[in-house]
């Protein structure tokens, strides 16, 4: 009986070119999506620093009228862009999160045809949604950040169960 299990249970065996092939794959999956994006939906530019500000201060160490002004100026300016920042990893974090699911779907049309594009394909998925989520803790938005991570959680589970579950339960019928 255990003879025909084993035989049932064919293990696929992995060389280490492959693995390393995965892993590259793998990478390459996950700068192609975050480069991409970085190309096409570009980050806000950061407000410089006056100019007026680099320069000495009076004698007695306060700042002269004009360097006030341009010091709330350029306050205003950072708290703006740190909000328009915050959106931003809030969108690049969702868009991300999309790539990611579409790049684990592509694992899971492949399992059964190329095991070892396949497996690239799911890795990458898992380092895009890692970069994803990584993203969603740049926004201070507690309720933003459960939910990405609920979605990664939620996706793991899905995809084990799909990936690792499922052909063995097939397998023991």
């Amino acid at each position: 009986m255990s003879k025909q299990i084993k035989q049932e249970t064919k293990q696929i065996k992995v060389s280490g070119i492959e693995f390393i092939y995965t892993l590259f794959m793998a990478l390459i999956i996950s700068l192609f999506f975050g480069i991409g994006v970085a190309a096409f939906y570009p980050s806000p530019e950061e407000p410089e620093y006056p100019e007026v500000l680099q320069t000495s201060m009076k004698y007695d160490g306060e700042m002269t009228n004009e360097q006030e002004q341009a010091q709330i100026q350029y306050e205003k300016e950072i708290n703006s862009f740190q909000e328009v920042r915050e959106d931003y990893s809030r969108n690049v974090s969702m868009i991300m999160l999309g790539l990611a699911l579409l790049a684990m779907v592509a694992s899971l049309t492949l399992s059964h045809k190329i095991f070892v594009m396949s497996n690239g394909f799911l890795l990458g998925g898992v380092f895009t949604l890692m970069y994803s989520m990584a993203r969603g803790f740049m926004t201070s938005d507690t309720k933003y950040m459960f939910a990405i991570v609920s979605v990664g959680l939620l996706v793991t589970l899905t995809l084990g169960y799909i990936k690792f579950v499922l052909p063995r339960k097939e397998l023991n019928k």
